[in-house]
């Protein structure tokens, strides 16, 4: 029979918990033990319900997840898999025993794949577990960066599989960004632009503006401006404009031989 594991969720971004939540749910044997905003909150969380595992985004206001997870006292601390966008955290992660280490945004098959993992470790006897984390941490088993090839949209009630290779542009509108593609057609996911740029690969897409991402095959002129910024038409017609800061960048790299 295989043991429940109860797993606590931690990140500052309530779309994230909900995302982590909703699919903790559709596992078998995976009861939410709780979920919490911020670093402070974690830690009681977690020496109140004394969770197996723990879902802990890394950077989070006030006190980060590294943090947190050197404050829990030694007899409640859970088995631990940090989440976040960046991975340049990694060593760290694996300093305070981390059994693993997410990259937002999660996919589903990382998050079996992790919750199988966590199994494994929470049924080893405390030993072989202190062994395997120090094992993990000296071999670095991370979570590498993949990019995204691939992007599930909404459209009505059906799911989309949107290839990354179509979108022109990524537009932030508060938590929301608009996605539109080479034919134009334009979809809405609830998501965090840095979050998304960080599985994005970088040569193929670049800032305009705090909240704008353009894919680089798909511009086709800039504009001058007043003030130094550039107008950028992209080849499905769309008209965006740059950033001050960002228009400097684009004309060292864009437009210069």
């Amino acid at each position: 029979m295989v043991k429940l594991l109860r797993v606590a969720v931690v990140d500052d971004e309530r779309p994230a918990r909900r995302f982590l939540i909703n699919q903790l749910k559709t596992i078998a044997n995976v009861e939410v033990a709780g979920e919490a905003a911020n670093g402070r909150d974690a830690v009681e969380l977690i020496e109140q319900q004394k969770p197996d595992l723990c879902l802990l985004d890394i950077n989070m206001p006030e006190m980060n997840g590294l943090d947190a997870a050197r404050l829990i006292k030694a007899g409640a601390a859970p088995l631990v898999v940090f989440v976040t966008a960046y991975d340049e955290y990694a060593i760290q992660a694996f300093e305070v025993s981390a059994i693993g280490y997410l990259l937002k945004p999660v996919e589903r098959e990382q998050l079996v794949a992790t919750i199988d993992r966590a199994r494994t470790f929470a049924a080893a006897p405390l030993a072989e577990r202190t062994r395997g984390q120090a094992a993990v941490s000296a071999v670095g088993t991370v979570a590498r960066r993949s990019y995204l090839e691939r992007i599930p949209v909404r459209r009505r009630d059906d799911t989309v599989i949107l290839p990354v290779r179509e979108i022109v542009s990524i537009v932030a509108d508060g938590e929301l960004l608009n996605l539109t593609t080479v034919s134009n057609e334009r979809y809405t996911i609830c998501h965090r632009l840095h979050a998304l740029e960080a599985r994005l690969d970088p040569r193929r897409f670049v800032r305009l503006g705090r909240g704008t991402l353009v894919a680089v095959d798909r511009v086709q002129k800039f504009c001058a401006m007043p003030g130094g910024t550039y107008q950028v038409q992209l080849t499905n017609g769309q008209v965006l404009v740059a950033s001050r800061i960002q228009s400097r960048a684009l004309r060292d790299s864009f437009l210069r031989l």
